[in-house]
């Protein structure tokens, strides 16, 4: 029997499965992410709720495979009012598998939805397999680099995305 990728927005009720795939994510590539998994970690049930539930602010996206989540992507509005591909991550079984390409689209979507027609993001240009798989996703590196919040000794390169409409 075939099994069915689902790829949709979080809702409030989803914020163990959340907390659970975020902090996955966090084990498997500390380095990869603006926010370690001590600090996540230490997030109050009510911090995951609300991050589950998003807002105009915050969106996240759970990649589910027979109801189980193996992947998940987030879209954040930045200060400087961009919308941002945060919190990439699928689970090593299913790398390859239509999950990333699935929830990136999904951010798109809502970046699109959302009034945006660009969605940005950073890159360490060490993880050459994400740099190529964002590249396969329509997004180019900017002559733009910043230091990881939660590794300020790693540099990630900003990528973008525009929509072509």
């Amino acid at each position: 029997m075939q099994s069915m990728m689902t790829i949709r927005h979080t809702t409030i009720d989803d914020w163990k499965t959340l907390k659970e795939i975020r902090l996955a994510a966090l084990l498997d590539a500390p380095t990869a992410f603006g926010v370690s998994h001590a600090s996540a970690s230490a997030n109050s049930e009510a911090q995951w709720r609300e991050r589950a539930a998003g807002g105009q602010r915050v969106a996240f996206f759970l990649a589910l495979m027979d109801g189980v989540a193996v992947g998940i992507a987030g879209g954040v509005l930045s200060q400087a009012a961009e919308l941002n591909l945060i919190a990439m991550w699928v689970r090593p079984e299913h790398r390859g598998s239509a999950a990333a390409a699935g929830l990136v689209d999904a951010v798109k979507a809502h970046a699109l939805a959302q009034g945006h027609a660009r969605v940005v993001l950073g890159v360490s240009p060490d993880n050459a397999r994400a740099a190529a798989f964002y590249r396969k996703q329509g997004f180019t590196f900017l002559p733009e680099w910043e230091a990881l919040d939660s590794h300020p000794h790693i540099q990630v390169q900003k990528m973008e995305w525009l929509d072509a409409a």
